[in-house]
């Protein structure tokens, strides 16, 4: 990343006496008592902070997490009529447009006592075409004028799902008109809470744009990036594998094959065994929505293994996580499952048999713990059970799921350890992680000589932090292969 040199002094790694540490050429060359060090470069004093491996978010989208503050939040909406009246405040006051859109994100109906309707959007009377993203990004409510543009046919509930509404999210966003400032900017914002790197799964070509974005200027964060199955072939055809650098300066590498077998919790399309509540289980998706077939799947694996592409699949439901762990071992292939919310007792073991990954969301436990309770009754012991799975002996790797969650791995550390948020009892404690193996699963790196220097400098150890704390945890500096990309010290 970088040929300066730098000194830390009096850096102190988490439970551990303070340290000197002497940085070359981006990476770590020496680590020792204080004062036992020939300095190098730069000599900053840490005065006593902690220090610890820079935190990874494991899932983002970042072009909606960097486009949500142009739409109406309706993150605090609790009801069909509460995200009404803020679409009509927000034509009141003449609230931006993406493309010609009136666009709302965030609302979730897995409580709401009436359902969304059309009728009730276009009641509101807004000759704009109005589009009112789900908080999960799995559906839509949208009047007749925004189904119209987008060629999409509504049924009496306004809501479109699943794969045509993922389709039609991906073409409004290819004219949202986000600059490449946007993203550095939330790029440094990142890098101010911590974060050095992102799994990036937003359905675009994400090589190409974000070597546009690095060019461009936002180079606080590294990005692996996924490719999603239409890309495939054209990936396959560039000669990219997994783990391939992409810039000069090694902050994007290629990533993984995206694939999305199920839906979500909130939308009642996560694929399970069991039929959601108040359903008619003789409906041909009472259980949920199985968005990919095994037998694609099994074939876009086939694929890419055979070109040196790994797989991240994602998997919400028990029946969609049996389903990929089925494929994953009649193919012999390795990878990771995305979200892995609702998994069967027996499909535990099996995820460390295989040595598969599992890539899990904690502030999604906190945000959907209610929902959980009503449409999973009776099976939330084993719902987002980071316990269970890494008892298990599986892999964990943290994430947001941007803008789903905020992208501060400092949420998903304290979610991850304490079950519990804004004061409510822990849900389910049982499922809780130890902070060493949250602090591990939030990152790629350590404090050891040789390893890159991706670094988090904190005012707080978070072994000894409360879970307030944590939420808010003070971030001094973060450094990205030696350099600081945010520094308050």
């Amino acid at each position: 990343m970088t040929d300066a040199a730098l000194t830390l002094l009096n850096a102190r790694p988490y439970g551990q006496d303070p340290v000197d540490l002497v940085i070359r050429d981006g990476r770590i060359a020496a680590v020792g008592a204080p004062g036992t060090l020939e300095s190098a470069g730069e000599v900053v004093d840490i005065a006593g902070r902690s220090i610890g491996p820079g935190l990874w978010d494991a899932h983002v989208h970042m072009t909606q997490w960097v486009i949500q503050r142009r739409r109406i939040d309706l993150t605090d909406t609790a009801s069909a009529a509460d995200v009404l009246a803020a679409v009509r405040r927000a034509v009141d006051t003449g609230a931006p447009l993406t493309d010609g859109f009136l666009m709302g994100y965030g609302f979730r109906d897995g409580l709401w006592t009436q359902p969304a309707t059309l009728a009730a959007l276009e009641a509101t009377e807004s000759d704009l075409p109005v589009i009112l993203v789900s908080g999960d990004l799995h559906c839509a409510w949208m009047n007749t004028r925004a189904a119209h543009r987008l060629g999409l046919d509504l049924d009496a509930s306004g809501i479109v799902a699943e794969a045509p509404w993922i389709d039609a999210l991906q073409r409004i966003d290819q004219h949202s008109g986000l600059a490449v400032h946007a993203y550095r900017d939330a790029a440094e914002a990142a890098a101010r809470r911590g974060v050095v790197g992102v799994v990036e799964f937003e359905n675009t070509d994400n090589l190409g744009e974000w070597s546009e974005r690095i060019a461009g200027g936002a180079t606080s964060l590294r990005i692996e990036a996924a490719a999603w199955p239409d890309r495939l072939e054209s990936v396959i055809a560039a000669g990219l594998r997994t783990g391939d650098p992409i810039d000069p300066a090694g902050l994007l590498t290629m990533g993984r094959l995206k694939v999305v077998v199920d839906g979500s919790l909130n939308t009642r399309t996560a694929w399970c065994w069991d039929p959601y509540p108040g359903v008619d289980p003789s409906s041909p998706h009472a259980c949920g929505v199985e968005s990919v077939s095994i037998d694609e799947l099994r074939r876009l694996l086939e694929r890419a293994r055979g070109a040196g592409i790994e797989a991240a699949v994602h998997a919400i439901g028990d029946r969609a996580n049996t389903e990929v762990l089925d494929t994953f071992e009649a193919l012999g292939m390795r990878g990771v499952v995305e979200h892995a919310q609702l998994v069967r007792e027996q499909d535990f073991t099996r995820f460390a048999e295989l040595g598969l990954i599992a890539s899990v969301q904690p502030e999604h436990a906190m945000d959907d713990r209610d929902v959980a309770d009503r449409h999973w009754n009776g099976r939330t012991g084993r719902a987002f059970a980071f316990g269970s799975l890494h008892r298990a002996g599986v892999g964990l790797r943290l994430g947001s799921d941007a803008p789903v969650s905020p992208l501060d791995p400092w949420l998903a550390i304290a979610a991850a350890t304490t079950r519990s948020r804004d004061g409510r009892d822990a849900w389910h404690p049982e499922q809780r992680l130890p902070m060493d193996v949250a602090l591990a699963a939030s990152a790629r790196t350590s404090i050891a000589v040789g390893q890159p220097a991706d670094l988090v400098i904190s005012d707080l150890d978070p072994l000894s932090a409360d879970a307030e704390r944590l939420r808010s945890m003070p971030v001094s500096a973060t450094l990205l292969g030696g350099r600081f990309t945010w520094r308050a010290i």
